[in-house]
């Protein structure tokens, strides 16, 4: 599968990018527990079907630590006995904030409750950001075909500017 086209090979798209992985540092950088970034990241692409997102986002969290077992097990979070209950709110808000249009009420009130639960108010800012924006980037490596596979874990370090 080859890419339509390299976003960031173009200069309003290497401009654009940067912008975006901005914001993702911001984020990254919040009190929002990094275990919880990567699986909501994740747990949207998977959602999504954005391939490279998968790619990117499974080798980080296995970069940083992160199991196999809660990796494998992040598609069917609902079933599984290894996820925090502050997790299970982060990935509940990751799946109703991603499934939008499938949703004809957004996200919950039960889920909001339970992510305000576990998280102070700059962590939920953190986590509801995240989830829009890993929303759009995964909506524009899937517009391109960006595919997955040939990510390596730090490789858009210094991108910011």
């Amino acid at each position: 599968m080859e890419p339509r086209m390299n976003l960031m090979g173009d200069e309003l798209g290497a401009k654009i990018s940067k912008r975006i992985y901005n914001v993702a540092l911001a984020i990254e950088q919040s009190s929002l527990p990094k275990a919880v970034q990567n699986l909501v990241m994740l747990r949207a692409s998977q959602i999504n079907g954005c391939g490279f997102c998968v790619d990117y986002h499974t080798k980080d969290a296995a970069a940083a630590g992160e199991t196999a077992v809660r990796l494998h097990l992040v598609a069917a979070w609902r079933e599984s006995t290894v996820f925090t209950e502050a997790e299970r709110a982060a990935l509940a808000l990751a799946e109703e904030g991603t499934r939008l249009a499938d949703a004809h009420r957004g996200v919950s009130d039960e889920t909001w409750a339970e992510v305000r639960g576990h998280y102070d108010d700059d962590q939920v800012v953190a986590l509801v950001s995240l989830v829009a924006m890993i929303n759009a980037t995964n909506r524009l490596n899937v517009i391109v075909r960006n595919p997955g596979g040939s990510y390596e874990p730090g490789m858009f370090t210094g991108l910011s500017s």
